[in-house]
């Protein structure tokens, strides 16, 4: 005899099988929503951006400056750039003539940063860089507006020329001008052959020099005797003076005005109180 034994009908057993295969296939689908990239695009931090170069140049210069730009809409929480860092970048100054800068606009690539030219015109004045960085995707958008500001000044000039030797020709190579015995630039002479001379000029500018003498220097001993100054010499050297700011006399002004006054008053009164006398005799 068999004992009777307890059999699952078979939809009882595919019921644990489907509600399985449901619950996985609800669980795919999550996963595929939390993977699309619109919802990643969630920017952690907010635009921010920066200007580097020069703040002091010449009239008639023309300087690199660094642009960077992150954050905003087009940087996923992850880092990842899913939209368009772009750079929008103007001048202003009291006189535009011959002043510009470039690019006026520039998508901000992989390494987040932008490389402009700024080029100056004749007059000494100050020249403010404007930048608006954008972050863009999809339909968010948010800038930042940043302000770098140049003095553009009259330089100090350093001239003087150089002659290459009879007897070989001189490949190129830098010189450097020393202002008081410390270095503040580089000129890259070119090519020489022999016999050739070449004017060496160097601009420096400055928001000023503190008053007395100033010596600027300039040497070519590296080259061996390939190269010269003009009077056959390998130092050539240049020494001025700078004044002291004008006094202010103002001080002064006053108190002789004050002085003279003072003098003025005592004269009236005494002159006054002589007339009373006389007119009571």
């Amino acid at each position: 005899m068999v004992a009777d034994a307890e059999v699952d009908p078979p939809m009882n057993r595919r019921g644990p099988t489907a509600f399985a295969i449901a619950v996985l296939a609800v669980g795919l689908l999550l996963a595929g929503a939390w993977g699309v990239p619109g919802v990643r695009a969630s920017a952690t931090a907010p635009v921010t951006g920066s200007v580097s170069g020069p703040t002091v140049v010449a009239t008639h210069a023309s300087e690199s400056y660094t642009v960077n730009g992150s954050g905003g809409p087009a940087i996923a929480s992850n880092g990842t750039r899913v939209g368009n860092l772009t750079a929008f970048l103007s001048v202003t100054a009291a006189n535009l003539t011959g002043v510009q800068v470039t690019p006026a606009e520039s998508p901000i690539g992989p390494n987040e940063s932008v490389h402009a030219t700024l080029v100056l015109g004749p007059s000494a004045e100050v020249v403010s860089i404007g930048v608006m960085i954008s972050s863009v995707y999809q339909k968010q958008n948010q800038t930042i507006n940043l302000t770098y500001t140049v003095n553009v000044v009259t330089p100090y000039v350093v001239a003087a020329t150089l002659v290459a030797g009879a007897s070989s020709t001189v490949l190129s190579f830098p010189v450097e001008v020393d202002l008081d015995g410390s270095a503040v630039g580089t000129v890259t002479v070119p090519t020489l052959t022999p016999g050739q001379s070449y004017n060496l000029s160097f601009n420096y500018p400055t928001l000023g020099l503190s008053p007395g003498e100033h010596t600027f220097s300039i040497s070519l001993a590296s080259e061996h005797g390939l190269v010269t100054f003009a009077n056959g010499g390998i130092v050539y050297s240049s020494t001025f003076y700078v004044t002291g700011p004008a006094p202010n006399d103002t001080l002064w002004y006053v108190a002789g005005t004050v002085a003279f006054f003072g003098v003025l008053f005592i004269f009236m009164t005494r002159v006054a109180a002589r007339r009373r006398g006389a007119s009571r005799k």
